[in-house]
């Protein structure tokens, strides 16, 4: 299983950069995990990962608590299956990738930068590792 992490606009916050590259790195203990910016109409996560789970970061898509978010982590180990996220820009995602399918997910109804999203989107991928390995940094 690996675990893509895309998003949309150019990272100009280097402090929200860094955190978001430590939590994907811590992460990266337990499973292959990337981040990296995109460019929709240069870029189809649906022709680049046909196989893949497309989770869609989205205001109205269905919030979760770590616990599920976890379990959602987990059952994709299980099955072998890549995890696709997408974060949208300061215009969110493309119409057309919503329609394509893939799971809605709302980290929290406020209003969030991209890049802030990004951060707690990779703290929550390594807080899910870590729950579903019995580490202590959870707790």
């Amino acid at each position: 299983m690996r675990i893509y992490l895309y998003y949309v606009g150019k990272p100009r916050d280097a402090g929200a950069n860094g955190m978001a590259e430590e939590y994907m790195r811590r992460s990266s203990r337990y499973g292959r995990c990337e981040m990296r910016e995109i460019r929709p109409g240069r870029f189809d996560p649906w022709e680049k990962h046909p196989s893949a789970t497309k989770i869609l970061l989205d205001p109205a898509g269905k919030g979760m608590e770590s616990t599920g978010f976890a379990k959602l982590i987990g059952k994709a180990e299980q099955e072998g299956r890549d995890l696709v996220f997408l974060v949208g820009g300061a215009d969110g995602l493309p119409d057309s990738w919503r329609a394509q399918g893939g799971m809605l997910l709302s980290l929290t109804p406020l209003t969030l930068p991209h890049e802030l999203a990004r951060v707690v989107l990779a703290e929550q991928i390594y807080r899910a590792f870590t729950m579903l390995r019995g580490h202590p940094y959870p707790r």
